[in-house]
């Protein structure tokens, strides 16, 4: 039975993940400030992103993912697994991400990535934060031939 701590830890952490994904759908990259500690390492590599610090990685999802390249993105999470221990908590984030690409010719073209967000948090004096992120790839779907994902 979890105590009420517990259940609230997991609300918050939550929380947590669901607003990473509305910063990054609305391009509000500042926002990771509030969502991850000063020293989180980040790892995109999976789909041939940043690998870095926060800092490293607010500057490159700026000028990476801008409304002009994907003019329309959603990161769904689901499947939230932790691991909670004290002030400390491991996660696995299941995460459908369909996006819209601008092409050159004026066109747009829709793709899906599938993966999962393994994550570190930690509980900070402000409220719970993300330590570390790596995605894991878990599957493509019709993204475009020069992506080669």
């Amino acid at each position: 039975m979890l105590s009420l701590q517990e259940i609230s830890d997991r609300l918050e952490i939550e929380d947590l993940i669901k607003n990473y994904s509305h910063a990054v759908d609305s391009r509000e990259f500042d926002r990771f400030r509030d969502l991850f500690m000063p020293d989180a390492h980040i790892d995109y590599s999976a789909f041939d992103g940043s690998v870095g610090t926060l800092e490293e990685t607010i500057t490159f999802l700026k000028s990476a993912v801008t409304r002009e390249l994907f003019p329309q993105c959603q990161h769904m999470v689901s499947n939230i697994l932790l691991d909670l221990k004290g002030d400390t908590s491991k996660g696995r984030v299941m995460c459908l991400n369909p996006m819209q690409m601008a092409l050159p010719d004026g066109t747009n073209h829709v793709f899906m990535l599938g993966l999962w967000y393994l994550d570190d948090y930690v509980r900070a004096p402000d409220g719970w934060r993300i330590a570390r992120r790596e995605e894991e790839k878990s599957w493509t779907f019709n993204t475009p031939d020069f992506m080669n994902m």
